[in-house]
């Protein structure tokens, strides 16, 4: 026979009972994707310790219930495995060594897995502070990067956490320029939310203000922090739970007015971050006078990537577990880009059911930036 002679066709593996193709998942240089997630607790998503084996009957079915339904690998999966997966509140003792490893392992490709599965990495900023992070046995706050492994490699220089946070909320991932892709700084950040409750000086341990107060703070800071990253030469992606819902359209059934402060608070954000030339407001310079810095009344002018593309849609990424699904909701959760990546941006939403949310009490959002053909800066 001359003829050629075609090979059988490739065996196709099963995971959890459905049929996996092969096909091709090699990194789209053009493309990037961001997922953000308060999960409210990584505990669900990783595997079960020993001593939950020896928990009272009705506490570890629920907890191996959740545990069963919950799996980032799955996520990531479903979704199209994303650029960036960024995850809020994972709640990890900063000395879980153990709980760090179960969480790197459980976004790594699997053995039941085609290899050309894309891989992934866990990178964490955990709570050091010992005055203002020290409840629930210091599994409180706290976020984790997950960078898809060929993304990491050819495109991230460093990812890196802040000088002026020690309560596990900002992770900075810095990508280099490549083709028509820009430098970019895509911030992981889980924003203070707004209380009385005192704010603690993290190295005297002395009270300084209120948490209200540590917010307007916080504020100031991740401006500043923005627009040096800008100067650099980088646009900026911020993503994650900022703890303010922007406008009436983003609360259900009410937008949140009372207390005053969380007014204030939204004033506050929206000038610093959005609103084209608008001042800041008295409360901001005294905040950035607190900080000891310099404030810069300008606004970063960055857009909503969900308000951009969706300008009076009603969605909300924060569901109460208390409540019925959607009885009670706000959009508190936020993807804000540089304005020069405006005419990048491609998509944009959040995942609103009850499945998707999980065992969280917000869903996912996300957005998506293609620079085919797209010049970055231009309108």
């Amino acid at each position: 026979m001359n003829g050629d002679v075609s090979p059988p066709p490739l065996k196709r593996r099963r995971i959890e009972g459905s049929v996996v193709e092969r096909t091709s998942t090699g990194i789209d240089e053009d493309e990037i994707s961001i997922y953000s997630w308060n999960v409210n607790g990584i505990a669900p998503f990783v595997q079960r310790t020993i001593t939950s084996f020896f928990q009272a009957g009705a506490v570890a079915t629920e907890q191996s219930s959740k545990a069963t339904k919950a799996s980032l690998r799955d996520f990531l999966r479903r979704h199209k495995w994303p650029t960036l997966l960024f995850l809020q509140e994972v709640k990890i003792n900063p000395d879980d060594a153990t709980t760090i490893r179960a969480v790197q392992q459980a976004v790594k490709r699997q053995s039941n897995e085609l290899l050309d599965s894309p891989d992934y990495e866990a990178h964490f900023c955990l709570p050091s502070d010992k005055y203002n992070a020290r409840g629930f046995g210091r599994k409180i706050y706290g976020v984790c990067s997950i960078v898809r492994k060929d993304f990491a490699e050819q495109f991230v220089e460093r990812i890196r956490s802040v000088s002026w946070d020690l309560e596990g909320r900002v992770l900075v991932v810095e990508t280099k320029a490549r083709g028509g892709v820009p430098k970019l700084a895509i911030i992981n950040i889980y924003a203070v939310n707004g209380t009385d409750h005192p704010y603690k000086d993290p190295v005297t341990g002395e009270a300084v203000g209120s948490r209200h107060d540590r917010k307007l703070q916080v504020h100031a800071l991740l401006q500043k922090e923005c627009r040096e990253l800008e100067a650099a030469g980088a646009c900026v992606i911020l993503a994650g739970d900022l703890n303010i819902a922007r406008a009436p359209i983003d609360g259900f059934p009410n937008l949140r007015t009372f207390p005053k402060q969380h007014c204030l608070n939204r004033a506050d954000f929206e000038a610093r971050f959005l609103s084209p030339k608008k001042e800041l407001l008295s409360v901001k310079k005294a905040t950035a006078k607190e900080a000891g810095q310099k404030d810069d009344a300008a606004s970063l002018e960055m857009l909503d990537t969900f308000r951009h593309l969706h300008p009076d849609q009603k969605s909300y990424t924060y569901y109460p577990r208390t409540r019925t699904f959607g009885e009670s909701c706000d959009r508190v959760d936020l993807i804000l880009i540089s304005k020069k990546l405006g005419a990048s941006l491609v998509r944009a939403g959040m995942l609103e059911t009850i499945s998707e949310r999980g065992p969280s009490d917000h869903v996912p959002l996300y957005a998506c930036l293609d620079f085919r053909d797209r010049e970055v800066g231009s309108e």
